[in-house]
């Protein structure tokens, strides 16, 4: 009874597979997606907790760096980064590549499949990256971890790969909602910035594994906004000149600070224990004189917006976050950039609101105007993701009125970058910079959507090359599409059941009744020379199969292979696939 039990959940779930390997399996991915969410997000409120935990045994508050004594706003940070450091040292390599980056490329060279090193790797160095002070967010480290997270339930469920793709956006978009409270800001940002397309059978997945991140991190951390701020609205329609100058002056600003992250690493050569302690030293450095610069910030966002700092402190505070931030995540600091993004367009924000006040002293929206504006446009500069950043300041302030405004600002800014650095965002660059690739063609796309079992012909039976013909006829009369000649040892062939039905109508009857065999090699038609391939695997996959191999097939492989279980559940060709994409 047991074994019987055993079987039907194993039949089960290869059904459920089966389903997933489709691109109308929406109900599917739907309850995969909230389960994902809710994994993800557990994973974020524990992430959340172990830096409240560890910044609490000398801080006041998560964000009180400015109350450290002289000394220790250098020996935190440095501590930390040298801390960070020896654990890199003794990793390998490819161990320690971390943060959104890691998970486009990962997400368009490798199907989705996360290492569980990396993983781990993210969650502690990153958690410790926010617990002494580094300049960087946590953002960087969610995407990784909710991407992990959906990246390794997917793997133990052995799901095809077209369906761990939208999981992995899935476990993107809840550890964004998890992270900032903000459910719509995660979604728009894993289809805008992760998937980068926009689909029903993405979307729907993703919105529900962003609704169970919300839901967990408000029963975990309240329903609190992370700025509080009033109904903000523009004052006068007469500022809308000095805003397109706001956004293309917010626009070069994330060029520098966006290059400074890009520079060519002239440390690359040495070790990362050498590279990481630098970093942490230079946020030492200049956290002696500016602490500001430390952690998140946001309390410090918060009294830019009251205009309760100087405008000489508030430049000296910009330029020295953009050289701690930009340092950092140039020489490999595991932590994100959304943060500091956040916090240098709100600085310049309120840098902007001095001389709007100058420039309009009766008719100027207040400093938190300002700050909001800038901090939408700044993110959605850096970025390349105007929308996401639109969403992300209406959900962390609950203030639609400052959209619209926003709109034009984060237009102008992002034409801005664009223009200087390329459409690609900051992540896409950075990849780019690598040798790495992760833009796709329309028609890849289309191809990576769908799995192989989705389009794999079943209608085939297998022979030997040399065959009698009577077996010739017992073949034929299971009414198969494909024959497969395969023997012990050799290339597995394809043969159309149609040529071999026409061979024996067209030979002679004098021929046939002789005992000599039938050797399939010989019947007249095109034999098709077939690798194998995974049945997890996407259609693109059997597509750049095809073509690395220059071949016209593959056969999709049956890991289990249970006794009676043939070795081949289905067959592709390249004429199924190009059918299926005019279609």
């Amino acid at each position: 009874m047991q074994k019987g039990f055993r079987s039907a959940i194993t039949s089960s779930l290869t059904n459920f597979r089966h389903q997933l390997s489709y691109l109308n399996a929406l109900p599917q991915l739907t309850i995969l997606g909230l389960i994902t969410g809710c994994l993800a997000a557990v994973l974020i409120v524990s992430f959340r907790a172990l830096i409240e935990l560890g910044t609490s045994l000398y801080l006041p508050n998560s964000e009180g760096f400015e109350t450290l004594p002289f000394y220790l706003r250098f020996l935190v940070p440095f501590a930390g980064a040298v801390i960070i450091g020896i654990i890199f040292q003794f990793l390998p390599k490819r161990s320690i590549r971390v943060g959104a980056g890691y998970v486009l490329d990962r997400l368009y060279n490798f199907q989705g499949h996360l290492a569980k090193s990396n993983f781990w790797v993210q969650f502690f160095a990153g958690a410790l990256c926010l617990i002494t002070g580094q300049s960087v967010g946590r953002e960087g480290p969610a995407v990784h971890l909710g991407a992990g997270a959906a990246s390794g339930f997917g793997k133990v469920l052995k799901i095809p790969n077209n369906s761990l793709r939208n999981l992995v956006a899935c476990g993107v978009a809840a550890a964004i909602s998890a992270s900032f409270n903000t459910p719509l800001a995660g979604v728009i940002f894993a289809m805008e910035v992760v998937l980068m397309e926009y689909t029903i059978t993405g979307f729907v997945p993703v919105i529900m594994a962003s609704f169970a991140g919300a839901l967990i991190t408000r029963l975990a951390f309240g329903t609190e906004f992370v700025f509080s701020v009033q109904d903000i609205a523009i004052t006068s329609l007469t500022e809308l000149p000095f805003l397109l100058v706001a956004g293309v002056l917010i626009g070069l600003l994330a060029t520098v600070f966006s290059k400074l992250m890009l520079l060519k690493n002239p440390l690359h050569a040495t070790p990362i224990f050498i590279r990481i302690s630098f970093a942490g030293a230079v946020t030492g450095v200049i956290a002696l004189y500016l602490p500001e610069i430390l952690g998140l910030g946001y309390d410090t966002v918060a009294e830019a917006m009251l205009d309760h700092t100087e405008v000489k402190l508030l430049t000296l505070i910009l330029i020295g976050k953009i050289i701690a931030t930009g340092v950092s995540v140039n020489l490999g600091m595991p932590g994100g950039l959304i943060g500091p993004t956040l916090f240098i367009g709100a600085i310049f924000g309120a840098i902007l609101s001095f001389f709007a006040h100058w420039a309009y002293p009766i008719h100027a929206s207040g400093t938190t105007f300002y700050v909001l504006v800038s901090m939408t446009a700044s993110l959605g500069a850096v970025l390349n993701a105007p929308l996401t950043a639109l969403v992300t300041m209406l959900e962390l302030t609950n203030n639609p009125t400052i959209i619209f405004p926003s709109m034009l600002v984060v237009v102008i800014s992002c034409l801005t970058t664009r223009y200087f650095i390329g459409d690609q965002g900051i992540f896409v660059t950075s990849l780019k910079s690598q040798g790495l690739i992760v833009k796709s063609t329309s028609f890849e796309n289309d191809l990576r959507r769908i799995g192989i079992r989705s389009l794999m012909n079943v209608k085939l039976v297998s022979s030997p090359y040399k065959i009698d013909h009577k077996k010739a006829i017992e073949l034929l009369e299971k009414r198969p599409d494909w024959i497969v000649l395969n023997e012990l040892g050799k290339t597995k062939r394809l043969l159309r059941a149609a040529d071999l039905a026409r061979f024996l109508e067209d030979a002679p009857n004098a021929i046939l009744t002789l005992e000599k065999p039938i050797d399939l090699l010989e019947v007249p038609g095109k034999k098709l020379t077939m690798p194998p391939i995974h049945e997890q695997a996407t259609v693109l996959e059997a597509h750049l199969l095809m073509k690395s191999e220059s071949v016209e097939a593959v056969y999709v492989q049956n890991p289990r292979q249970l006794p009676l279980e043939t070795e081949i559940l289905g067959v592709v060709t390249r004429d199924d696939i190009n059918n299926y994409y005019s279609v």
